[in-house]
């Protein structure tokens, strides 16, 4: 019998999670695939925190020169934040668009944002491809994201030896207590966004050199419409998709 790596069922989401640090590749990663759970955490009183490794330079799809891509994203990032209402957005230097792995560097600075951040719950995509959709949740630099992120939690940040220049900087050990992974196989933990989807799309469409050239409301509404049936969710209602694990 042909076995798929998969995640294990989700647990039971944490009822007092108060900060949460979303660590994802490219500007737009968080906000097609979580934007309305995010929405809905931020509405809750949540603090909500995202860090972001490149800045997107290989993206968009008209004549744009190429120098000027980085620049408009990390703007058009910070403006779909402000509609989701993550209130700090950072960029990490020197990584680029299509080429990330998770190195030891990656893992150590996001481990000097979770010990910086404190966050209870990670938002992150998945470190584990999804072979029936290849494009998309798989793309190679989330893969990587997933990675680093995921060592990042255990052991980097909760261990006091790790990148001994942390502690020196006054970054003290932390450990998270969930993790939420995005656009891996089988997620099996839904969250109705049908409340939130004006402030996904309005994020979404803040990344106007990467939604503009499609019918972005359409494409979502069908999607996330077949998220909500297959969660067993009413008709008409929309939702997104997560695997959720307990880190402690």
């Amino acid at each position: 019998m042909l076995t798929i790596m998969s995640f294990p069922p989700s647990a039971e989401p944490l009822s007092d999670v108060t900060r949460v640090l979303g660590v994802f590749a490219h500007p737009d990663d968080v906000d097609f695939g979580a934007g309305g759970t995010v929405a809905r955490w931020a509405a809750a009183g949540l603090e909500v925190a995202c860090l972001v490794v490149t800045r997107g330079d290989a993206g968009g799809f008209d004549a744009t020169p190429r120098e000027q891509m980085p620049a408009i994203r990390e703007a058009e990032q910070r403006a779909a934040a402000a509609a989701l209402g993550v209130g700090t957005v950072d960029f990490l230097d020197g990584y680029h668009d299509g080429t990330l792995t998770p190195t030891i560097e990656l893992r150590r600075e996001i481990t000097a944002a979770i010990r910086r951040w404190r966050p209870d719950r990670v938002l992150t995509s998945s470190p584990l491809r999804r072979w029936d959709r290849i494009a998309g949740p798989s793309h190679p630099d989330h893969l990587a994201v997933g990675e680093a992120t995921t060592c990042a939690i255990y052991p980097d940040a909760r261990n006091e030896f790790a990148f001994p220049d942390l502690m020196a900087a006054g970054l003290k050990p932390w450990v998270v207590r969930e993790v939420w992974y995005v656009g891996g196989p089988a997620p099996d933990h839904a969250v109705d966004v049908t409340e939130t989807m004006a402030a996904k799309l309005a994020a979404l469409r803040s990344h106007t050199s990467q939604t503009s050239h499609f019918d972005l409301e359409k494409v979502l509404r069908e999607r996330m419409g077949l998220t909500a049936q297959t969660a067993g969710l009413p008709d008409g209602r929309l939702a997104e998709a997560f695997t959720v694990l307990r880190t402690e």
